[in-house]
């Protein structure tokens, strides 16, 4: 059983994020903007594989926002698609990412188990507590009005996989949210866990994320005021007697001149942004999430018709690796990557980019 690529090897983790959706992470109406497709998606992972990517990130969605593309409409499943792409891979890291209100703890962590297994210990966990009314009710369920509710439940979600992976007897468990009897894990994850994601936004988020993750998930808007968030982030991490690493996520738009990307940017996320879309993308963080400084998301709407609000990355091979590095300098563990096109987009940036951070010492050559 290798490493697994999140826990060891590269100073600095790439991974891409949201290629299980349509469009990815760009509402655009681009003919050749991103399509979700298994076969694509088996590409992509395979391509990752090779070049030393370190991990795949889904995103969980069950309805649209809508638009002219209906952006996020067409989604693959997380826990199948994370189970295709690590029986075909070798080396890379992949996430499944589980709603708690939508998904029974039991099974959750036999699935996440078993495709620990079917990979040689290489699958990984994001945890969301649920912030999308719209999807809690299009599935039946009603979303908490408050923070506490949502963590609360998965606290006690988390808490059972844990027991379910640690425990080598069967146990019942009485609490608020769940009644079990005579339950049992086995198989158990490979190394008896695996890394866990969480997106630290609210108080209450950053208290669950610094309690369970390994890795905490937040957006770089303002680097000066990510330095401060990421120490305060490790400093209450480490308060409970842990260490975190904090990632965030990036759109890239790599081309050999600086006026082709920004020409590619002005006609995905400019001439043809899907504006409705995007709209409603930011209309639902307002109301129901906060994984985006709320103060920030008026001046940040351009970034979610570009990226869905992660970092730009648009310029020359040198500009992109620039971005990166300041990543790296501010304190963050990582960063995703999304492109209009992944397959068609990935190979220059392999090509390109990644020997520049090589010779940068944030990843291996």
């Amino acid at each position: 059983m290798a490493d697994h690529p999140m826990l060891s090897g590269n100073a600095f983790k790439l991974g891409t994020f949201a290629s299980n959706c349509s469009s990815g992470m760009t509402p655009t109406t681009v003919p050749d903007r991103w399509v979700n497709s298994w076969e694509n998606n088996l590409k992509l992972g395979q391509m990752l594989d090779e070049a030393g990517i370190d991990f795949m990130l889904p995103i969980a969605r069950w309805i649209g926002y809508g638009g002219e593309t209906d952006f996020h409409g067409g989604v693959l499943e997380t826990m199948t698609w994370a189970a295709g792409l690590l029986a075909r891979t070798k080396r890379i890291g992949v996430f499944a990412t589980i709603h708690t209100a939508a998904n029974h703890p039991v099974v959750a962590a036999k699935q996440i188990a078993t495709i620990d297994h079917i990979s040689g210990g290489r699958a990984g966990l994001n945890i969301v507590a649920g912030w999308n009314k719209p999807e809690y009710e299009a599935l039946g369920l009603t979303l908490p009005d408050d923070h506490e509710s949502r963590y609360g439940y998965a606290q006690e979600w988390f808490d059972i996989v844990r027991k379910l992976w640690s425990s080598e007897e069967y146990f019942d468990w009485d609490s608020e949210h769940f009644h079990l009897r005579h339950v049992h894990g086995d198989p158990k994850p490979l190394r008896g866990t695996v890394p866990i994601l969480n997106a630290a936004g609210s108080g209450l988020g950053r208290e669950f994320a610094t309690r369970n993750a390994n890795f905490l998930f937040t957006p770089a808007i303002d680097l000066a005021r990510s330095t401060d968030e990421i120490a305060q982030l490790k400093e209450q991490a480490r308060g409970q007697g842990r260490e975190v690493g904090v990632l965030t996520f990036s759109h890239v738009i790599c081309r050999p001149t600086e006026a082709e990307a920004q020409a590619e940017m002005e006609r995905t996320a400019v001439q043809n942004s899907d504006t409705a879309a995007v709209d409603n993308l930011v209309r639902l963080q307002f109301a129901h999430a906060h994984s985006f400084p709320h103060d920030l998301l008026a001046q940040i709407k351009h970034l979610f018709a570009m990226g869905h609000g992660g970092f730009p990355l648009v310029g020359t091979p040198e500009q992109v690796a620039e971005g990166i590095l300041k990543l790296h300098a501010a304190g963050f563990s990582g960063t995703t990557l999304s492109f209009v096109d992944y397959v068609k987009e990935f190979p220059y940036f392999r090509d390109e980019v990644l020997p520049r951070l090589a010779a940068a010492g944030i990843r291996d050559a």
